[in-house]
């Protein structure tokens, strides 16, 4: 089943994004799901089977571009389309938005990550990504 975020999933989305290996300590994910329920929590898309969640996708459009971040879909359940329904869902909810170009970041190292995207038409921008931290996440809370 695919819905929205509910405050009982806080522990379980973690955990998934912690399986997915997709977590680092300086992206503290208790604080993320907080920053995103905070502003836009309907377009945090998860999907259960028997009570569990399997998969998840943060979707987000700041009036420029569509950015999809924690696409995570669980070991026991790829290769059955799971991350492909999540980024569907995620590009039909952009562009019912008015956005226009989605992106979306990769690490380097995750070449099976990038061959995903690809698979499903993604290419790789000439871009250089550039960050600053305005929140240090390992300080802890507040």
């Amino acid at each position: 089943m695919l819905r929205s975020y509910r405050p009982g999933d806080h522990e379980a989305l973690v955990s998934l994004w912690s399986i997915c290996e997709l977590t680092r300590p300086w992206n503290n994910p208790h604080r993320d799901i907080d920053r995103k329920l905070a502003r836009d929590g309907d377009n945090l898309l998860l999907l259960e089977e028997g009570g569990q969640l399997i998969a998840s996708v943060m979707v987000g459009y700041e009036g420029h571009r569509g950015w999809v971040n924690y696409l995570a879909v669980h070991p026991d359940h790829r290769r059955q389309g799971l991350g492909r329904l999540l980024m569907d869902v995620a590009e039909r909810r952009l562009r019912d938005l008015g956005c226009a170009k989605v992106n979306l970041q990769v690490r380097a190292s995750n070449e099976t990550a990038t061959e995903f995207y690809r698979q499903i038409g993604y290419t790789v921008d000439d871009v250089v990504s550039l960050g600053k931290r305005l929140d240090d996440d390992l300080a802890g809370p507040g």
